[in-house]
């Protein structure tokens, strides 16, 4: 049942994907290998190969009888997606992926390696439904639900490059993990929750990340960010407010015509006095729409004295958009106000600009 006040969000009708080795829990998982005629320790076994070992070879495993894999394959580790472009930039340190899903769908993710870390930023959506102007994959509309097999797959591709030291840098591993692709991860929220517990549970069970090396956003649907305060798992909250009043942000995240600034404020406030985390807000700097000084103190107000962070994005301007990036002066004054009034503020790093960086942008390209 939806909660009270929830906006529900209607996705269209198409094939599911198949049911795959992380969409089940553990006792799921043993459940359908004894189906198979397997002892079901075996389970433990499969988990390790394919979250820990990070082998995808299912011909390869020795844990499974020889006569048995090519079932153990199709029935519980099908092909989910398959690369169909890979664009580097940044001297390959960040690579962007194009992914085919089973139904021809495409899907982006990036992984961006640091001198002390890799991130990796995946999509929980083919599309988006926020319609949101400035924003690539918004201006798509949304296709469909990831699954939460199809989530997880995104990360563990890029761990599997890792570990094979495909990546330029070496051998490495995935250490920050952000769901700011394609979509917003709270209108697919049960695929998104089962995806953050497959990559954090502990061996064998899941990849053993940590949940505070997570980061989920989203545009602001109140319910979903009280409801995710609720689930015990420590993951950062980025908040897409772009605006911080009404009359804008009505216009920029038209989810805002349903749950106002102030109200969105509000849940993120309640996730950090429950979770003890800071909030992150996520602020585009568009010239001459929301870059204003006025707006920089309206924030810094609203924002202050609360466990909170703003990250402030340089836009990545679309083919044909209107919307641009801040100049660098009117940036430099935005972080200033913000600053005289308490409130932490950096200007995130921007990757991929010559590779269609912008969420979106590569697969529309790719599409067409």
């Amino acid at each position: 049942m939806p909660a009270p006040g929830e906006l529900i969000m209607v996705e269209p009708k198409r094939p599911k994907p198949p049911k795959h080795w992380s969409d089940w829990t553990v006792e799921e998982r043993k459940a359908q290998v004894v189906e198979l005629g397997l002892p079901g320790f075996r389970a433990d076994q499969f988990s390790r190969q394919w979250y820990q070992r990070l082998n995808n070879d299912t011909n390869s495993w020795t844990d499974v009888p020889a006569d048995m894999r090519e079932a153990v394959k199709d029935l519980l580790f099908p092909e989910l997606m398959t690369s169909v472009r890979e664009l580097k930039c940044d001297n390959g340190a960040t690579v962007k992926q194009v992914w085919k899903l089973f139904d021809g769908v495409l899907v982006e993710s990036v992984l961006m390696r640091y001198t002390d870390r890799v991130t990796m930023c995946i999509s929980s959506q083919a599309g988006c439904g926020m319609n949101c102007p400035f924003c690539a994959t918004g201006q798509g509309g949304l296709t469909r639900n990831l699954s939460t097999a199809e989530i997880v797959e995104q990360v563990l591709a890029g761990a599997r490059s890792l570990a094979k030291g495909e990546i330029d840098g070496g051998i490495g591993r995935v250490n920050n993990l952000v769901f700011m692709g394609m979509g917003e991860p709270m209108a697919n929220y049960n695929s998104v929750i089962g995806a953050i517990r497959r990559l954090t549970e502990p061996a064998p069970a899941g990849f053993g990340m940590s949940a505070r090396g997570i980061t989920v956003s989203t545009v602001g649907l109140v319910p979903r960010m009280r409801q995710l305060a609720e689930e015990g798992i420590p993951v950062t909250l980025a908040v897409s407010l772009h605006a911080p009043d009404d009359e804008l942000r009505d216009t920029l995240v038209p989810i805002n015509t349903r749950f106002k600034v102030q109200e969105v404020l509000d849940a993120a406030w309640y996730y950090a006095d429950k979770t003890g985390r800071r909030i992150s807000i996520e602020y585009a700097m568009i010239k001459d729409i929301n870059d204003q000084a006025w707006r920089a103190d309206l924030l810094g107000e609203k924002l202050a004295g609360n466990l909170v962070h703003v990250n402030l994005i340089p836009l990545n301007p679309t083919p044909g958009s209107k919307w641009t990036a801040s100049r660098p002066e009117d940036e430099d004054e935005f972080v200033r106000r913000l600053k005289s009034h308490g409130v932490p503020v950096t200007v995130r790093d921007t990757r991929g600009r010559d590779i269609d960086g912008a969420c979106g942008q590569l697969a529309a390209a790719t599409k067409n």
